[in-house]
């Protein structure tokens, strides 16, 4: 039997929208998660199905989706979702270089919460986090779980050029930029492993529904760890969840 009510909308030509209520919670996107792989066995056809936070985006092939026909078979599949069959999701662990050279942000930042900066590492690299949404860049992961105590506002002035695995905050979530480009959140380290790497069977080695947990590195670890990603040998750390 299904858990939430949910309701059903076109999103464009090509999409249908599937929403949960409007709650950011572990309980709704697991739900989500699980009739995501449902739909993937039961859907004939080609489709694209988009999980985050509290909803499904169904994209299609062709144009002008006959809406009434989906609902009814979405609201179908839903009822007959078998909850006895849990996702598979994981833990990993990422390791992430605090030091000044890379935490362009860390002194204000902690200034900010009334923090040093080493209770502000700590506090974000002893903390878990939830994969609630992978997009805006192939492979940014919006992370939620954050600590009351680390959120912050965006900075005022977006910057032109954000590195390549900047591990930054932005109120209530944290991320790790994957490629070079503009972003506004406060960067406080790097992450020398790639989320995402376009050459490689899975480009994106972590699902919606995964936890994160950073590992605090030093600066020499994180060059060699750069250099094994590089050169394709790190393995990320990861735990199967619901063993």
């Amino acid at each position: 039997m299904s858990s939430y009510p949910i309701t059903i909308k076109a999103f464009g030509e090509q999409a249908i929208l599937v929403q949960w209520p409007s709650e950011v919670n572990d309980s709704i996107l697991e739900d989500i998660i699980q009739f995501t792989n449902f739909l993937k066995r039961k859907l004939e056809g080609k489709w694209e199905l988009v999980p985050s936070y509290n909803s499904l985006t169904i994209i299609g092939e062709a144009n002008n989706l006959n809406l009434i026909e989906i609902r009814k078979s979405i609201i179908a599949f839903y009822k007959a979702l078998d909850y006895t069959e849990k996702p598979v999701r994981y833990l990993w662990t990422l390791p992430v270089c605090y030091d000044s050279e890379f935490g362009l942000d860390l002194d204000e930042v902690s200034q900010n919460l009334n923090m040093t900066v080493s209770e502000l590492i700590q506090s974000h690299s002893e903390n878990e986090y939830t994969v609630y949404g992978i997009g805006f860049l192939p492979g940014f992961m919006y992370l939620g779980g954050l600590p009351k105590n680390l959120e912050t506002t965006r900075k005022e002035t977006p910057r032109l050029k954000v590195a390549k695995g900047a591990v930054g905050l932005a109120g209530k979530q944290t991320g790790i930029y994957p490629q070079e480009s503009p972003g506004g959140w406060n960067i406080i380290g790097s992450c020398p492993v790639a989320i995402f790497n376009v050459n490689t069977e899975e480009p994106c080695f972590v699902s919606v529904g995964d936890k994160i947990k950073f590992e605090a590195i030093s600066r020499a670890t994180y060059d060699l760890h750069k250099i094994e990603a590089e050169v394709g040998i790190y393995k990320p750390k990861k735990v199967l969840l619901n063993d």
